[in-house]
């Protein structure tokens, strides 16, 4: 098998990323008239190796998102995670909930009941509740998964009859957009959502987290509500696929 051989430069520029990542999320904060500590950072580790998410951890990051199951929990021995709260972020398929509840914190791409209620129901054999987000599709895309805006409030509302499943919030991608006005009327879309159920106050839904920004479109994300930006390649350079 072929040896790794940590590349130092990109060690280096993972830390100057993640400084600069930072700042530019403290900035876009401010300028929304936000507190910069309302928003928190998530590293996407995505095909990154641990020693360059480690060195993310060093600096201070206390939250990361992984999209695979399997490459998680390939890794998850390597990475310094005392302290560090953990997201699944990808697309999740109900044969794998299995491997991952009790392995995060927090399954952030929940987009149905069938979903939901495999979630309930290994949380429960194993004595734990599971923390989730659901996840919506905004700008209905054949392409991304997510529940439409319009079936949101009731996909919750059944969500929340379940047994060991706890509702903190939603998360989105939104498309590739030409400009920024269309950008911001996704995110605001999602904003407004948001904070409607959130004056519902219903049982077993807490409208806590707004999961949406990544590396091309954080700022914005910040600028209409966002609390956790989700950002992989900015931090750790453009991904390699095997």
């Amino acid at each position: 098998m072929e040896k790794f051989i940590v590349d130092e430069a990109r060690l280096q520029s993972v830390e100057d990323n993640y400084k600069a990542i930072k700042s530019r999320i403290e900035e876009s904060a401010i300028r929304a008239g936000r507190s910069p500590e309302d928003v928190r950072l998530m590293a996407v580790t995505k095909t990154v190796e641990s020693v360059y998410i480690n060195r993310a951890l060093v600096l201070g990051a206390d939250l990361i998102g992984e999209n695979r199951v399997q490459e998680y929990l390939g890794k998850k021995d390597e990475l310094h995670l005392n302290g560090v709260e953990k997201h699944l972020i990808g697309h999740l398929q109900t044969n794998k909930v299995k491997q991952i509840v009790g392995e995060v914190d927090m399954i952030e791409s929940v987009d149905s009941l069938k979903l939901a209620k495999e979630i309930s129901r290994v949380s429960s054999n194993k004595g734990i509740t599971t923390n989730i987000l659901v996840e919506v599709n905004v700008g209905k895309e054949d392409s991304k998964s997510g529940i439409y805006i319009e079936q949101l409030e009731e996909l919750l509302l059944e969500i929340a009859q379940l047994d060991n499943i706890k509702i903190n919030g939603l998360m989105t991608i939104p498309p590739i957009c030409d400009n920024e006005k269309e950008l911001n009327e996704y995110f605001s879309t999602m904003y407004q959502s948001f904070i409607d159920i959130k004056s519902k106050k219903i049982d077993n839904i807490d409208m806590n987290i707004l999961s949406m920004g990544m590396s091309g479109d954080f700022e914005a994300a910040v600028a209409n509500g966002s609390n956790i930006v989700r950002v992989g390649s900015a931090i750790f350079g453009a991904r390699k696929y095997f």
